[in-house]
């Protein structure tokens, strides 16, 4: 039987996964990475993925899901991790392989992405959500919630977020008829508006429902 699998299902019997990492660091897997990615929602931009180990024992006060966390609260917590021991890379799908494979795929590529390029082999991988990661040839155990009980994908989520927002704020710049610093891509009734007011942008994910009706009305519109 795979390996990866018999462990996975081990774990998964553990009651109580905030103390998951302590117990991995227990039975001797020491580079625990944590995965998460942040922008599978939105209209536009791309979908960024962290992978996170961090120092064993590593405390941070107010560490936890970047979702919970205030966008100053969030920075703060980005330079302290970035600035810390810890071992980290991101993985950075744009909108055009998005429309091409689909988000979910997007988002595992990523995270895939985000792990090879860390510097240190890990021992274990903990990704947030109900799937593990294609084609990475780690054990690895998916965490429903995870960003909010394991202190290494909570940091992986911190670093995807603000990472990802930044880049919004820079095609802010680019494109400032779309309100990007707010909304960040998301389809909030503000970026709605503006889709429909000034047609999508060369970020926007066309494959995405709402930026396929606007593409289809402004071709109905040209063919008549």
């Amino acid at each position: 039987m795979n390996q990866k699998i018999v462990i996975a299902n081990e774990l998964g019997r553990l009651a109580d996964l905030r103390y998951l990492e302590e117990r991995l660091h227990a039975g001797g897997y020491k580079s625990i990475v944590g995965l998460d990615e942040a922008g599978r929602g939105p209209l536009a931009g791309p979908v960024v993925a962290a992978a996170v180990i961090l120092p064993e024992g590593f405390d941070l006060a107010g560490l936890d899901d970047s979702k919970k966390l205030s966008p100053t609260r969030r920075d703060i917590m980005f330079a302290r991790i970035v600035s810390s021991d810890a071992i980290y890379a991101v993985g950075i799908i744009d909108n055009d392989m998005i429309d091409r494979i689909n988000i979910l795929r997007a988002s595992l590529h990523a995270m895939a992405q985000a792990t090879g390029k860390l510097t240190c082999r890990p021992d274990f991988v903990l990704v947030d959500g109900n799937q593990t990661v294609p084609n990475i040839d780690y054990p690895q155990l998916a965490v429903v919630g995870g960003d909010a009980l394991c202190p290494s994908i909570s940091a992986a989520s911190i670093l995807a977020k603000v990472t990802r927002d930044r880049i919004m704020d820079h095609y802010a710049k680019l494109y400032p008829q779309f309100s990007f610093v707010k909304h960040k891509g998301y389809p909030t009734a503000e970026h709605l508006k503006e889709l429909w007011l000034y047609g999508p942008t060369p970020i926007h994910r066309k494959t995405f429902r709402p930026v396929q009706d606007v593409i289809s009305q402004l071709e109905m519109a040209l063919t008549r």
